[in-house]
């Protein structure tokens, strides 16, 4: 089967608001074997979107429609899919009896403009949205099935995670596809396409391998495009691809770096703190950002300035004075305080020139220095990077926790 995505509003055209539904709606079909073909962002005029669902309808299995679902009169997604199916807006008790306890239940009262929200095309299934007053909508017409859910994302999920992506997937005669995405750290897609090309040149045609770069990462995804695959297939491929790769794989389908560092400290019994200079933080929300990293994570020293790192990680003033705040010598320090100073078993260390400015013909914009250690060892390296802070903030942070990784994998 094939699948259109229509995502309506004004607010999305001009960058008020960025369409994240797309991606995950598409993510989501992928997993039963639902191809997204088109993805189209549209007015709010009631005209544009007759004219697109007439326009899509031709050639579509699926048609899928978020926003527009609202009380207030810019909210025309309904009357627009009542004529172009050439139906009448009937009114749905149910989803009436739906709102207003939700309302009371959340101390707001029930209007007028609420109860228009329980009107729906007459030849439509409602899928109840237990998450807001929109209701999904499941609709037919020349053979294409047509979903309408609202823009509001954690209601559009809710009514694909219970009711429409079980209905599509019964509906859908060919079957389930198979995914298995490795994750990688600290190599291009270009360097892990060379390493792994053998492997992938012989393999059959119903299975694809696809490169999805991001800073600093790659994720690769092994997908199976036939009923008689099965995923024990793809577990091989997967292994064959792993072997080849080594250690810069760090797990598997989209688990995060900062989550594998979690868990490797866990295994090992060790405390993990942070001394960040140019990462500003970046580096601790990262990790902070896993459920039950307080299990391992003690702190972070936001050493901004030269005399914090003095203060409270112990950087000698010769140091600074002598090699900069931007060296291996001041993060070797910068570890060492942590460590000593708050007695964690791990520590990482960053230091550099983010940007956009500051940098000096020694020292330019992106140079950063990155360390991670514990009492008996400290490694270092250094990165040359761009003039965009935000990237080198992100990046350097990457780097840091794969560092991090390496070093307590070879422990």
């Amino acid at each position: 089967m094939n699948a259109k995505i229509i995502t309506i509003g004004d607010e999305l055209l001009i960058g008020q608001v960025i369409d994240s539904n797309s991606a995950w709606i598409g993510a989501e079909l992928e997993k039963i074997n639902i191809k997204v073909e088109e993805i189209r962002s549209i007015s709010d005029k009631h005209d544009v979107i007759i004219n697109n669902l007439q326009e899509l309808n031709k050639n579509s299995d699926v048609i899928l429609i978020t926003g527009g679902l609202g009380p207030t009169k810019d909210d025309v997604t309904k009357k627009a899919l009542a004529e172009f199916m050439g139906v009448e807006l009937v009114f749905h008790q149910g989803s009436y009896d739906r709102m207003v306890k939700l309302l009371t239940t959340m101390n707001i009262p029930v209007k007028e403009a609420h109860r228009s929200q329980a009107f729906v095309p007459s030849n439509c299934e409602v899928i109840f949205n237990k998450m807001g007053t929109a209701q999904g909508m499941w609709m037919e017409k020349d053979g294409t099935i047509f979903i309408s859910m609202p823009g509001v994302p954690y209601e559009m999920k809710y009514i694909m995670e219970n009711g429409a992506l079980e209905k599509l997937s019964d509906r859908n005669p060919e079957g389930k596809i198979y995914h298995k995405t490795i994750m990688t750290a600290g190599a291009g897609e270009t360097i892990i396409e060379e390493k792994i090309k053998y492997i992938v040149d012989n393999l059959p045609d119903y299975i694809k391998v696809a490169y999805l770069p991001g800073l600093g990462m790659v994720r690769i995804r092994i997908s199976s495009f036939s009923k008689n695959s099965d995923r024990n297939e793809i577990e091989e491929i997967s292994n064959r691809i792993v072997a080849a790769l080594g250690d810069i794989v760090y797990g598997y389908d989209d688990v995060s770096l900062e989550e594998t560092i979690g868990n490797l400290l866990i295994k090992k019994g060790l405390t993990l703190g942070t001394a960040e200079s140019c990462t500003g933080g970046f580096l601790a929300h990262m990790i902070t950002r896993i459920p039950g990293s307080s299990k391992y994570y003690e702190g972070s020293v936001i050493s901004y300035s030269n005399n914090v790192k003095m203060a409270h990680l112990g950087v000698k003033e010769s140091t600074l004075k002598n090699h900069g705040a931007v060296s291996e010598e001041t993060i070797r320090e910068m570890i060492s305080g942590l460590i000593k100073g708050y007695g964690m078993d791990v520590a990482i260390a960053t230091s550099g020139i983010a940007g956009p400015d500051g940098g000096t013909a020694e020292k330019p914009v992106g140079t950063i220095w990155i360390a991670v250690g514990d009492k008996k060892n400290t490694v270092t390296k250094k990165l040359q990077l761009t003039k965009n802070r935000m990237k080198n903030i992100e990046y350097t942070s990457i780097a840091s926790l794969n560092m991090l990784r390496k070093f307590l994998s070879a422990q």
